[in-house]
């Protein structure tokens, strides 16, 4: 499996590389998180206590990401994994994408929507890794291999893609139709999966909503 951590391989997996951008950076920012608390979950050094993760023990990973992380778990062991997930999200997806850059794995373009507001386009440089998460994920959900032999970290990854409702690596149908295969795999990831399902069907909801009021609102004229 990919040498890169399970936040990296999360954005690349969510990155839309026939048009070089990362639809829905705001569904992406919480993925991201998400991936790093597990990636933590799977090298074993944090776990769930009473639905909240905490840090098992001394020791760092050599990925700036999740270290940042593991510091931040360390200092504050009360907030509960749906709490992690949301927060801070946004500053570790720009983080991990800085590190990327800086890795030669993306190139970041950066420009200016009606020269205000910051837009940043990601063009994934090894389009065949790219390629091999995706068929990864595929194989895990539609393989003849038992979901407990599935490689801990694809089985994460699948699971994360899923929460995240990734519609273009699992779309709505394959959900569907998979369903108990899912279950299974999200078994062996870990709290932040479903912790990251919550906080997604929360930017959903709050969306159709900020629609629903924008539309009344204009209609009410």
């Amino acid at each position: 499996m990919s040498t890169l951590s399970l936040p990296a391989q999360a954005y690349l997996l969510a990155c839309d590389t026939g048009r070089d951008r990362l639809p829905d950076r705001h569904r992406v920012a919480p993925l991201v998180r998400a991936a790093a608390l597990t990636d933590l979950v799977l090298r074993g050094l944090v776990a769930d206590d009473d639905g909240r993760p905490v840090v098992t023990g001394p020791g760092g990973t050599g990925h700036l990401v999740l270290d940042d992380l593991l510091s931040d778990l360390a200092a504050d062991p009360h907030r509960k994994w749906r709490g992690w997930v949301r927060r801070d999200a946004r500053a570790t997806l720009q983080s991990l994408e800085t590190q990327l850059d800086a890795a030669g794995t993306i190139t970041l373009r950066t420009s200016r929507v009606l020269g205000l507001f910051p837009r940043r386009r990601p063009v994934v440089r090894d389009r065949a890794e790219a390629a091999r998460l995706h068929e990864a994920v595929a194989a895990a959900l539609r393989g003849a291999e038992p979901a407990s032999q599935v490689d801990p970290g694809v089985a994460a990854l699948t699971s994360l893609a899923a929460a995240a409702e990734l519609g273009t690596v699992l779309p709505r149908r394959d959900r569907r139709q998979f369903k108990a295969r899912l279950a299974e795999l999200e078994d062996r990831a870990g709290a932040a999966v479903p912790a990251l399902r919550k906080v997604v069907r929360e930017l959903k909801a709050a969306r159709t909503a900020a629609i629903s009021a924008a539309s009344s609102g204009g209609s009410g004229g």
